[in-house]
């Protein structure tokens, strides 16, 4: 039987001065839903082929007690040689921008410890609601599926390299081991070119304390121009390089584990077309517009990395949080809802129909079901979180920002 306690994390991009990071931090495995998650607008193919495809897994990930995590492989390589590891257990995380490693799991390669202007160690400080990760930023070749990308900022995290300063501690509870993150890294393949933008190139009063130089003497912020930030690894390669499909086959009940694709690239091949897509256009903030009851929630946004579907307050939801999985909602009957998404500016609209299911009796009836399309949890973001279950049945494309792609160039999300 699996646990049930583990952090699920989810990042929303920070971009600019409005730069924010935000996680949902649930309990672990469950559930059971007849009718699944999201409905799907059509049924899904999942490509399996091509150099440009990238197998992904939802089961329980590298701890054993993930649930609605979708987690890949990454090979990672000493810059400009064949020296190389191949990680597995990696979050595919549409939330984000940029590789993030455990140290722990990073053990057959050395990489490129990043250096300031004055010489010193580069360290990443990353936000989330539950606490931060921390740890250096090194550069080395990245490589999925038959694409790579040279010489990528990576954060690899780790609390034993340098001193956690007090401008990163105080944003919460270290989130830096395999047990902490229940994964052995993240891959962040969001809207963004960088995990951080313009408000981390200069130090100020806008800067989020990000980015650390870290001396003998102790840490302090640093400006970090763009092209040393933590990138979005797919915008640094070759070909491919727009922005990515998330492809899961439908999950109309429990199960312990499903296989789908990360495609590369948007519009790019014959195996990564558009088709029928409808193209949500976002905000600077990477948002768009969530109605749901008659009430519009401006903070909403797709996001592979998150395992539920986050919504609203148990009071305003009007649904009960769950006495043991106190991240959940547990209604005393599954509740098919639904809710019209709208790109920024009106571009694109559609519904969703999702579930929401009682998570504690789910979680003792299914123990060993990684894939759960009907949980869902409260948010304390103004929208929607849509999670993994709103994946499953969907193709769902993220287009990397400033990238050219049929429809545009990004950033954007289609389904």
């Amino acid at each position: 039987m699996m646990e049930t306690g583990v952090k699920m994390e989810t990042q929303r991009e920070m971009k600019g001065a409005s730069q924010v990071l935000a996680v949902i931090t649930s309990l672990g495995l469950a559930f059971a839903i007849g009718c699944g998650g999201s409905s799907a607008s059509h049924t899904n193919t999942v490509v399996t082929t091509g150099a440009n495809v990238q197998p992904i897994t939802v089961n329980a990930g590298p701890a054993g007690n993930y649930s609605n995590g979708a987690f890949t492989s990454v090979t990672v390589c000493a810059p400009g040689t064949t020296t190389c590891q191949t990680i597995d257990g990696v979050l595919v995380d549409t939330g984000s921008s940029g590789l993030r490693l455990l140290s722990s799991a990073l053990t057959g390669v050395t990489l490129t410890q990043q250096k300031s202007v004055n010489g010193n160690p580069v360290v990443e400080c990353l936000p989330f609601v539950s606490g931060y990760t921390w740890g250096p930023v090194q550069t080395g070749d990245v490589q999925m599926a038959g694409e790579k990308a040279s010489s990528v900022p990576i954060q690899v995290i780790s609390a034993t390299d340098y001193t956690v300063p007090t401008a990163c501690s105080n944003q919460g509870t270290a989130e830096e081991t395999l047990a902490d993150l229940g994964a052995n890294g993240i891959l962040g393949v969001g809207l963004w070119a960088q995990d951080c933008g313009e408000a981390c190139v200069t130090t100020g009063t806008t800067n989020p304390n990000l980015y650390f130089e870290c001396p003998a003497s102790g840490c302090i912020v640093v400006g970090e121009a763009l092209s040393q930030q933590v990138p979005n690894p797919v915008g640094l390669f070759a070909s491919d390089n727009n922005g990515v499909i998330i492809q899961l086959p439908a999950a109309s009940s429990p199960e312990a584990t499903l296989t789908g694709s990360l495609v590369f690239g948007i519009g790019t091949q014959s195996n990564n077309a558009l088709g029928s897509a409808t193209k949500y256009a976002n905000d600077t903030f990477g948002n768009f517009v969530t109605t749901y009851k008659g009430q519009t929630y401006s903070s909403s946004f797709l996001d592979s990395g998150s395992n539920g579907i986050f919504f609203l307050t148990a009071a305003i939801a009007a649904i009960p949080d769950c006495a043991d999985a106190n991240y959940f909602y547990c209604p005393t009957s599954t509740l098919n809802l639904s809710a019209v998404n709208q790109g920024a500016g009106g571009v694109g609209s559609g519904t969703v129909n999702f579930s929401v299911a009682n998570a504690d009796s789910l979680f003792n009836n299914n123990p060993n079901d990684t894939v759960l399309g009907g949980l869902a949890g409260p948010n304390t973001l103004s929208g929607f979180d849509w999670g993994l279950p709103f994946f499953y049945g969907r193709d769902v494309y993220t287009a990397l920002e400033g990238k050219s792609t049929p429809l545009g160039s990004g950033p954007y999300w289609a389904y």
